[in-house]
């Protein structure tokens, strides 16, 4: 509590009080109205410390601090480790080949068996067009081809009535040609038989050619029916490859044109990753050369690939791809595909989109480091 002097009050502002209420009723008149604390005395304010910028600066440190941690981590984690020098790699990631399964005809969605994200096998039916008018005309075509079979009975029927005729003529002529020379028939009579004999070898050619026109017609209303068959059989879509589905692109009811996408899938038999090389280490690369994938979510696991595909013609690096050497702006890409081997008993754990690195063994007589050789057990 402050120190007060009675002294320093101004006589000219504050009545003297009178000494008995000042000593003897202290409780009962107030000293602050008149008494006035000397400057000397008065309270300083504490100024409080600027603690709010004194935290912020901390936080900004930590961060840093953390940030820079986490970044070393990260770095001495994936870096890729000591290579020789017949060993090259880059970034990239990996891929499936995409297919598009379609409509081959204008025609409705009737069914969809599959979805979004599900492994398909070959051959699996995915899904279901309406056929009712295909299945109409198939129809048709069966019983057209009733017709012409009934129309290819009866020319051989013919043909056989022909024949038989041809065979009567022929004996009526070859009798006729005998009595002739002994003088018990006229050549009149002779001449009558040839004709008839000839009528009936014109009739049976006539016949063999019905044949031949009813035995075309019942093929064409044959080939008829089995390309409506094949119409409801490409009308039933199915996978062609062993695959994931990616995206479901129609649904139930909707009205395809030719050629409109059902479904995307993913070819789980080409699973790849593209890289881009320098002019050095393209240069070295050869078709066929043994490689490794090694992806940022599995940095132990090292998969087994070949280079299937090098540029021919150099290119600018697209801005999604990082490269080790940022000042060469020219690179050549070089396909590495997964070993089908390797892929297809784990076909099923497939995700495309994963960054990694990818290596290429230029030097085919360089060994392969441990963390490099082969893939390693989940």
């Amino acid at each position: 509590m402050p120190a007060w002097k009675i002294s320093d009050v101004s006589s000219d502002n504050v009545e003297t009080p009178n000494p008995k209420s000042v000593v003897g009723q202290a409780t009962d008149v107030p000293l602050v109205n008149a008494l006035v604390p000397t400057p000397s005395t008065l309270p300083v304010p504490l100024r409080k410390p600027q603690r709010g910028k004194l935290r912020r600066g901390l936080i900004a440190l930590l961060t840093l601090a953390v940030l820079g941690a986490s970044g070393g981590v990260l770095y001495w984690h994936f870096r890729p480790a000591s290579l020789p020098s017949g060993i090259v790699w880059s970034n990239g990631r990996l891929e499936a080949q995409e297919i598009d399964i379609d409509a081959k005809f204008p025609e409705r969605v009737a069914r969809l068996l599959v979805d979004e994200g599900d492994i398909v096998q070959p051959g699996q039916v995915v899904a279901l067009m309406d056929t009712r008018d295909v299945e109409a005309s198939l129809k048709k075509a069966e019983a057209q081809v009733q017709q012409a079979q009934r129309s290819l009975d009866e020319a051989n029927a013919d043909v056989a009535q022909q024949q038989t005729q041809v065979v009567f003529a022929q004996q009526e002529f070859d009798r006729t040609s005998a009595l002739v020379t002994r003088g018990f028939a006229t050549y009149e009579e002779l001449d009558q038989r040839r004709q008839t004999l000839n009528a009936a070898r014109d009739g049976l050619n006539a016949a063999n050619d019905r044949v031949d026109e009813a035995a075309r017609a019942l093929d064409a209303s044959t080939h008829d029916v089995e390309l409506y068959k094949v119409n409801i059989a490409d009308d039933t879509l199915v996978s062609p490859t062993l695959g994931r589905i990616q995206y479901r692109i129609s649904n139930v009811g909707e009205v395809l044109p030719a050629g409109g996408k059902v479904f995307t899938m993913l070819d789980f038999t080409d699973v790849y990753m593209d890289l881009y090389l320098p002019t050095a280490d393209a240069g070295r690369s050869r078709f066929g050369s043994d490689a490794r994938i090694v992806l940022d979510a599995y940095p132990n696991f090292a998969i087994p690939a070949h280079v299937t595909f090098i540029a021919t013609q150099a290119q600018f690096t697209p801005k999604a791809v990082e490269t080790k050497e940022e000042r060469d702006k020219l690179m050549f890409r070089v396909k590495l595909r997964v070993d089908q081997d390797f892929l297809r008993p784990r076909a099923a754990l497939v995700r495309t989109g994963l960054p990694g690195v990818g290596y290429v063994r230029v030097d085919p007589r360089i060994a392969w480091p441990a963390a490099l050789h082969g893939p390693v057990s989940q």
